[in-house]
């Protein structure tokens, strides 16, 4: 199945710390950008053939790198307070599955700092073998590709580091400094540039999109009898929903997405989708460039004025959310033409908590009752956002909602989840087959408390909100003995325990084929 060797479970519910190894891991990296995707993201694309560095890129990186820190104070202070107490070492999912002494988040992090420390520290300048600082070469360039292109920014490191250093701060400017010499990664660069030129990730046009949601609306018609919309670009509608692209096509994905609109539909609000903005995901996070970001938002921003919409929420994405929570208003704000009565934005696990708690929705809970669920808390969302108006609501909501569609509910052993939780190893724009072995390797600490929850409590199925763990675990898990169809979207739960009551849609149909053409003629 692999030419590499998979790392064993023991199903105990813990994982055993691996003997340190130097450079199990060593290689090219992923895939490099082409100058095209680089000047798509205002990036410099005057190098020759992939994977050389642009002219002067030595300069080039040292400048990118002072205006990083001049930019981000953080991003300083991380830089030079870290004292090597080791307390993050063992807190990586890919140095548990790697056991590289690299992958260990202070090695990780000291690939950069190395280099922070003799061109912009005294000690560093003066005395350099004294305080473990380097030149910056070539060599160095192409390791820090690799290895910080093995950080999927899931910022568990930062919650045992007494100093609170935020690795995921570290990974992101080392990659914005390598986009800017001609280092892009492909798989990022090529997904933002089709979002910049089509509306989201996956290239899918309007017509296309058009297409997906008509067969929904069937599907659910033939499936309960009753008219469920799902419409697009529809102006005046009271909700933009904002959602993963991989929520119209994949499995378990869709099946989130079909449960979205049966539930606005008993709320009896009226929504829409844009084709403009079709997409929650925003991998200008990931390479670090707030540019990019900013540019990705907007689009949001300009969907939903003109749409005329009077809510914004996101559909189940991780590090969507993220960004929605904690950057939206910053990046394309303010939002002050929506309803400022609700949050701005809204997680949709909000707005189904809300509505069960109504009793606006009529369950049938016996509908999952093949199915004893435990939850995967995604790592952007546990560590990086918040749902609800209290602490720890990102916790509390996906398994209210969870245990209000479904009777049986096991956690995972409690240090593999909230705050705690492990990444599911292909996040922070790792979801690329040229890194399948790292993604493979790096699911081991959660497919070991997956096997425990199985092995004990008779676990059946792992419901996740991030349309990035969902792909993911349905491709790695296979690898440690598991199925594609234990994952599930929580909305797939809601949709399947869900009554509909309400017979007819506040939203119009759709025009029918019979009218286009009348339309034509």
């Amino acid at each position: 199945m692999a030419d590499y060797e998979i790392p064993k479970l023991t199903g105990e519910g813990y994982v055993e710390v691996p003997a340190v190894q130097d450079e199990t891991m060593k290689g090219s990296g992923p895939f490099i950008a082409k100058q095209d995707f680089q000047k798509a993201m205002g990036f410099p694309a005057d190098f020759g053939a992939v994977g050389e560095l642009v002219p002067n890129w030595k300069e080039r990186a040292l400048d990118k790198l002072v205006d990083l820190k001049s930019r981000y104070r953080s991003l300083q202070l991380y830089l030079d307070i870290c004292v090597k107490c080791g307390a993050c070492t063992d807190k990586c999912h890919y140095f548990i599955g790697t056991s590289d002494a690299k992958n260990m988040p202070v090695a990780r992090q000291d690939l950069l700092r190395k280099v922070y420390r003799r061109y912009f520290t005294f000690a560093g300048k003066h005395f350099p073998k004294l305080v473990g600082a380097v030149d910056l070469t070539e060599e160095v360039v192409r390791e820090w590709y690799n290895y910080y292109h093995q950080c999927s920014q899931c910022r568990r490191c930062s919650v045992f580091c007494p100093y609170g250093i935020d690795t995921a701060e570290i990974s992101m400017a080392a990659r914005e400094i390598l986009d800017h010499i001609g280092l892009g990664s492909k798989y990022n660069n090529e997904i933002i540039g089709k979002v910049f030129k089509i509306g989201n990730n996956l290239g899918l046009p309007g017509p296309a999109l058009d297409d997906t949601l008509q067969g929904i609306e069937e599907d659910v018609l033939d499936d309960t009898g009753v008219a469920v919309r799902y419409p697009l670009d529809m102006e005046g509608a009271e909700i933009l929903l904002v959602t993963p692209s991989a929520d119209f096509f994949a499995e378990p994905h869709i099946d989130g997405l079909i449960g979205y609109g049966k539930v606005f539909h008993e709320a009896g609000v009226t929504w829409t989708f844009s084709s403009y903005a079709s997409e929650a995901a925003n991998f200008g996070m990931f390479v670090g460039s707030y540019e990019n970001m900013r540019r990705v938002s907007l689009r949001i921003r300009e969907a939903a004025i003109k749409l005329k919409v009077k809510r914004l929420v996101f559909g189940e994405c991780g590090h969507a959310w993220r960004v929605a929570y904690s950057f939206l208003n910053t990046l394309a704000g303010p939002f002050d033409f929506l309803d400022q009565r609700y949050p701005i934005p809204q997680h949709i696990l909000e707005f189904t908590l809300g509505e069960l708690e109504k009793g606006t929705l009529k369950i049938d809970k016996s509908e999952n009752d093949d199915k004893v669920l435990t939850f995967h808390d995604s790592c952007n969302v546990a560590r990086g956002s918040r749902m609800g108006n209290y602490p720890g609501g990102q916790f509390e909501i996906p398994r209210k909602v969870i245990k209000a569609v479904c009777n049986h509910f096991v956690d995972m052993p409690a240090d593999t989840i909230h705050d705690a939780t492990f990444c599911c190893g292909g996040g922070g724009g790792l979801l690329t087959d040229d890194l399948m072995e790292l993604r493979v390797k790096g699911a081991q600490p959660r497919a070991e408390a997956l096997k425990h929850v199985t092995t004990h409590n008779g676990v059946t199925h792992m419901a996740a909100i991030c349309a990035i763990c969902k792909s993911q675990f349905t491709k790695v898990l296979p690898y440690y003995g598991f199925t594609m169809d234990q994952i599930v979207s929580v909305h797939q739960l809601v949709s399947n325990a869900l009554i509909l009551q309400r017979q007819e849609s506040v939203v119009s149909p759709r025009p029918s084929e019979e009218d286009e053409d009348n339309d034509d003629d």
